[in-house]
């Protein structure tokens, strides 16, 4: 049971900190996810989401601690129940989630490794299992060092974690996970290989026949039957390539620009997902540097799902040369976790990317 125990306290206390620094490199991503948990249906607390970067933040600093803690073996009796109720939690979350399809993607380990619902579930099944082992085998659980070490280390990861999300949230994700990243090609990331496997659906074909319905499951072809044809029902049995980037546009009365504009030598993106939330103190500091691009011979577009009204007024109260153009909120959350922020990009590939505290270190 000792050694037992002792794996099962490395694999927990391992992926725990894995997970957790995972997320820590990116909180606004996961405040994202934890959005989507609490609008969607799942937990159905929408009046949480104001506060989901604050929960976000707290819950991944206290994932990484508790695997800290789990691996020292310092408190084990307390350490050991709260890994066990953050688990069974989680594991009734993943579940339901996965068995209405609330959320497609757990945000487990954010942007670095993707789960479907029911691959999260499993993960969880397989922690739960290992964290009622170390419940179970508690006693064996011995501390590696001194209490006062303990209390040391503790105190030097809850410091460190704190600093960690402190710089990433004033700036940009330490580590880019995501399709954007510095050096990444978006029209590259939106192109499919010709060999890219293609998705495999079923259908359900039914008909009434003498009276009575009839269904004739097919992968595709109109079956032969003699009789009225009701409705199909379309079953998607095996997923096909899904580029890294995909959904993305720069609309403006209903065009889409993405491609004429990403093949400019020089363009400068100005995100922001949502005017009315992004930080409007730094505008006249965006303005003084669009205005630098444009005089070097830059193309610049703000990029917003924001209203064309709001759009308007920006312009006209921070004299802006730019025009706004239409994206959906999604992608440019996902593009960068900073609003307002600002890209650089030399013929569709992203050259520099920026917070809105950084723009001092944009180079044209």
């Amino acid at each position: 049971m000792r050694y037992v125990v002792w794996i099962s306290r490395i694999v927990v206390g391992a992926l725990f900190i894995i997970s957790g620094l995972i997320k820590l490199n990116d909180p606004v991503g996961f405040s994202f996810k934890l959005e989507e948990y609490f609008s969607q249906g799942v937990l159905d607390l929408p009046f949480l989401m104001p506060l989901a970067l604050g929960i976000s933040i707290f819950v991944v600093i206290i994932e990484v601690i508790l695997g800290i803690l789990l691996l020292i073996g310092f408190k084990p009796k307390f350490t050991v129940w709260s890994l066990l109720l953050m688990i069974i939690f989680f594991t009734f979350l993943t579940f339901y989630s996965a068995y209405f399809n609330k959320v497609t993607d757990c945000g487990c380990f954010g942007d670095a490794i993707k789960l479907t619902p029911w691959e999260s579930f499993t993960k969880d099944v397989v922690l739960l299992i290992l964290i009622l082992v170390l419940f179970y085998g508690r006693k064996f659980i011995t501390p590696l060092f001194k209490a006062k070490t303990n209390w040391i280390l503790g105190g030097i990861a809850v410091l460190l974690c704190g600093l960690f999300a402190n710089h990433v949230l004033n700036h940009l994700p330490t580590v880019d996970f995501r399709p954007y990243k510095i050096g990444a090609n978006i029209q590259e990331g939106m192109s499919v290989p010709e060999d890219a496997p293609q998705a495999i659906y079923e259908y359900a074909w039914r008909f009434k026949v003498e009276g009575k319905d009839k269904i004739v499951v097919t992968n595709g072809e109109y079956p032969s039957v003699d009789g009225e044809f009701i409705d199909v029902e379309t079953t998607e049995i095996q997923k096909g390539y899904e580029p890294p980037i995909h959904d993305f546009t720069i609309e403006k009365e209903g065009q889409d620009y993405a491609n004429e504009l990403l093949n400019e030598d020089k363009l400068v993106m100005v995100v922001a997902y949502d005017l009315f939330k992004s930080n409007q103190d730094v505008f006249n500091q965006v303005e003084q540097v669009t205005s630098e691009a444009i005089e070097k011979g830059y193309t610049v577009i703000g990029m917003s799902a924001s209203s064309d009204e709001l759009k308007e007024t920006f312009i006209n109260n921070y004299g802006l040369e730019f025009d706004f153009y239409f994206t959906d909120e999604t992608t440019l959350k996902t593009i960068v976790r900073s609003n307002p922020a600002i890209l650089v990009l030399e013929r569709g590939t992203i050259r520099q990317k920026v917070h809105y505290n950084d723009l001092d270190q944009l180079k044209f």
